[in-house]
């Protein structure tokens, strides 16, 4: 008996493991709310609909979710595509039923009325004419409003990325890096610096993403060394990576940069906080990547990603972007939605593709999850949410016990 409660004490350790040790799965999913209000069925693979779809993600090992956050999308000026919906009380909304499922919640502001990119960071309508002092109050400003509202609203941040995709900077002209705007390292991290900070004071338990993309592999690089070198005061815990295979390159190419990120940045966590792979058709301008442009490729690409992930200590994080693009004619404010390359649901059945049920395998420790059955809550062993985590009796969401999936 004694040996038998070693191996299942060793068996729970491997686990559920320190909170350090935790990986998050999951999607960037802001446009939920706008498929959910076109009455778009989301299924299983047996097509039985499901009525809570963040409860389904979770159900696959989903244990966190993505947002973003615009500073004003109805300016009128700067709104140049679909996608761009996402008020403060948008999000606070989405936050909030993210963490009422017991899932981590990560933040990304844009702060931009619009997409920002390693292509473009434009000022937001109602800031532009302000001066770089007066940028860096405004930032600041601007970051505690709405994370004092987060948490006001019950939606919390587990994670915020202070600027999206910032290989190149934030907030152009002035703050520009790497060849754009006025190129000026110090006018950029002034401004991270204000961000982070109000980060700090309102979410102090929050973990801080620094989000970059892939296009120049070298200049990522440089991007990091920076901040650890000329500029260290700026305290951040994850290097947050966007990876399209047709942009950025193969698996291996992703795996060199790993290997160089741990090596190089030790105490740093890693994430890929975006990545997928195209369906039906390229990304435009978009490479080939060898895998196909069909379920079975996208399903390869999605195992060939998590295998190689699966190898590096580091990374704890992998985000699938859009995967909630599904159905057809859908629209938002009388706008059209455009169809995402790589979206992880069927638009004509409502099914998720062979993909969704690959991502499971990058928690191994929740591989099983989906076979288990729902129950009431019983017994008085100890219980775990879906991220691992040792969790009170008074937790509210879907948690694990007994080896069960229980809803409370």
């Amino acid at each position: 008996m004694k040996r038998i409660t070693l191996t299942l004490m060793m068996c729970a350790v491997a686990v559920f493991g320190a909170k350090a040790q935790t990986k998050y799965l999951g999607g960037d999913i802001s446009m939920l709310p706008v498929y959910e209000q076109n009455n778009v069925a989301y299924k299983d693979k047996s097509g039985e609909k499901q009525s809570d779809v963040l409860q389904f993600f979770g159900n696959n090992g989903w244990n966190a979710e993505r947002v973003r956050l615009f500073v004003d999308p109805y300016s009128g000026v700067t709104h140049d595509a679909t996608g761009c919906y996402q008020t403060l009380d948008y999000v606070a909304e989405l936050g909030k039923r993210i963490k009422d499922h017991g899932q981590a919640f990560m933040l990304d502001f844009h702060y931009s009325d619009t997409w920002t990119d390693p292509g473009k960071h434009g000022l937001p309508k109602s800031w532009e004419g302000l001066t770089i002092d007066e940028l860096k109050v405004k930032i600041y400003e601007y970051t505690k409003e709405c994370l004092t509202a987060l948490k006001e609203a019950g939606a919390t941040p587990d994670f915020i990325q202070p600027g999206n995709e910032i290989t190149t900077g934030m907030l152009w002209p002035t703050g520009g890096i790497n060849g754009h705007g006025s190129n000026s390292w110090p006018n950029f991290a002034g401004y991270l610096k204000e961000a982070i900070k109000a980060c700090k004071e309102v979410c102090p338990e929050a973990k801080i993403v620094i989000h970059t993309e892939l296009h120049n592999y070298n200049m990522v690089k440089s991007f990091y060394s920076m901040l650890l070198t000329s500029y260290n005061s700026i305290q951040y815990d994850i290097i947050g990576l966007s990876y399209y295979p047709e942009y950025h390159g193969t698996v291996i190419e992703l795996e060199n940069l790993l290997n160089y990120l741990e090596q190089n940045f030790s105490s740093k966590e890693i994430m890929i906080v975006e990545t997928g792979h195209g369906i039906k058709w390229h990304i435009p301008n978009g490479a080939d990547t060898g895998y196909g442009l069909d379920e079975e490729g996208q399903k390869n690409f999605t195992a060939a990603l998590i295998t190689m992930l699966n190898r590096h200590e580091k990374v704890t994080g992998l985000f699938w972007w859009y995967p909630e693009d599904n159905g057809n004619n859908v629209k938002y404010n009388g706008e059209s939605i455009s169809w995402w390359n790589a979206n992880l649901f069927n638009h004509s059945t409502g099914k998720p593709y062979a993909a969704f049920y690959e991502m499971i395998n990058f928690r191994p420790e929740a591989a099983g999850i989906n076979e288990g059955r729902i129950t009431k809550d019983e017994g008085r062993s100890a219980t775990y949410n879906l991220a691992g985590q040792r969790v009170g009796d008074d937790y509210k969401g879907i948690v694990i016990k007994n080896g069960k999936k229980i809803v409370r």
